[in-house]
């Protein structure tokens, strides 16, 4: 028998603790303020779009393949043109250094050190400029809400272009916000706004509070300081008007790839790819728009099939664990990225906290497919993964 000795670092020794992302989760919600933590977890109305997106991703059976040489792994490949080291990468989050204020820029020198792509979007908290400096030699996407002032947005596109920013992901779920009725009941608002139950609610948390107001005030990527509430923003950014036709002119002026992302329906997918976009991503929006939205993972095969062959199709929405990236790479997504998974690490341990998300979904994507008896991404295949039955459309 052997005594461990003792880690004084208390960062440390909370993020080796974690085992899974549902770890991380625990760890920050401890450490977090309930507004924020909920702006992260919650999502629209009763909550059953995301619900149903992770009940998806238990919803599976794998197959494993014996007598394989697993012996090496190889988690890389090639999306839309360039490689990256792992089939995920960090999703656009809005409001990110009020989760802590570290925010983007340690989400993006993770993800590169990690060689995965770095997603930056609109209602981010760090300057455009600044997440390149952060991650300079890594692949650093922009996220673009369409606004009602167009020269606007495409004064943001012009900047991530000349910041050397390589994808655009054009974002198209979003005509109005959601009803985040979370936020609405904790009195969610930017800059926060100091009640009685906020300060309560602070009293166990107070590295937040002093990380909060001793760092640089809490300022936008794309817009000048905003005070009132998340939903008020919102509604004053977005632009409901936005047609194909705006999104055929968004692509004529980005030089790099363009990513459509909230398809939730295969008519729209086919119409996506015809138009020659290079990618679609299959998102509910993390359940954070409309309730009862499809579910992108039951979608996932269908697409395949019809455009997967001339577009790149990628997947979001109740990602929680390297198993549900397998799964889903094995039913033809080119690339998946994480939202609240990023979030979760960030909030519970800053830089190093995504770090470890990073690790633990490294790990679990390893360990699956060495189990499933597969040496490389390209292997997966359907016959790997089959969808369990719970909900069913009724016949008409």
């Amino acid at each position: 028998m052997q005594f461990k000795k003792p880690d004084l670092n208390a960062r440390r020794r909370r993020l080796e603790s974690a085992l899974t992302i549902w770890d991380l989760r625990r760890i920050a919600a401890r450490r977090t303020p309930k507004a924020a933590f909920d702006y992260t977890e919650g999502a629209a109305e009763a909550e059953i779009s995301l619900a149903r997106a992770r009940q998806a991703f238990e919803d599976i059976e794998f197959t494993p393949a014996i007598l394989r040489d697993v012996s090496k792994v190889d988690t890389s490949r090639q999306v839309l043109g360039a490689p990256t080291a792992l089939p995920f990468g960090i999703a656009p989050t809005g409001f990110t250094r009020m989760m802590q204020t570290e925010g983007e820029r340690a989400g993006a020198r993770a993800a590169g050190r990690a060689g995965i792509p770095f997603s930056l979007s609109t209602m981010g908290t760090t300057a455009i400029e600044d997440v390149r400096d952060a991650n300079p030699h890594g692949r650093n996407w922009f996220q673009l809400y369409m606004w009602k002032d167009r020269d606007k947005s495409m004064a943001l596109v012009d900047r991530a272009a000349k910041a050397g920013f390589d994808t655009l992901l054009v974002t198209v779920d979003v005509p109005v916000a959601g009803a985040r009725l979370r936020d609405k009941r904790n009195g969610f608002s930017i800059p926060p706004q100091l009640g009685v139950k906020t300060i309560v609610n602070a009293i166990p948390r107070p590295w937040w509070w002093f990380d909060f107001l001793t760092t640089e005030p809490l300022a936008f990527a794309s817009l000048d300081r905003w005070s009132g509430t998340v939903g008020e923003l919102l509604d004053h950014m977005f632009d409901p008007t936005v047609t194909y036709e705006d999104l055929a002119w968004i692509r004529d002026q980005w030089p790099g790839k363009v990513v459509v992302k909230g398809v939730q329906s295969l008519a729209d997918a086919k119409r996506l790819a015809s138009m020659g976009v290079d990618g679609i991503t299959l998102s509910n929006h993390g359940g954070r728009q409309l309730d009862r939205a499809p579910v992108p993972f039951h979608l996932l095969p269908e697409v395949v099939k019809e455009v997967g062959a001339d577009t790149e199709v990628h997947l979001d929405t109740g990602i929680m664990s390297g198993a549900d990236i397998v799964a889903a790479v094995a039913l033809g997504a080119r690339f998946t990225m994480v939202g609240r998974a990023y979030l979760y690490g960030l909030m519970a341990g800053g830089e190093a906290g995504v770090d470890r998300m990073i690790q633990i979904l490294s790990e679990q994507i390893e360990r699956t497919m060495r189990l499933l008896g597969v040496a490389t991404l390209d292997e997966l295949e359907p016959g790997h993964v089959t969808q369990l039955q719970r909900l069913a459309p009724v016949r008409r």
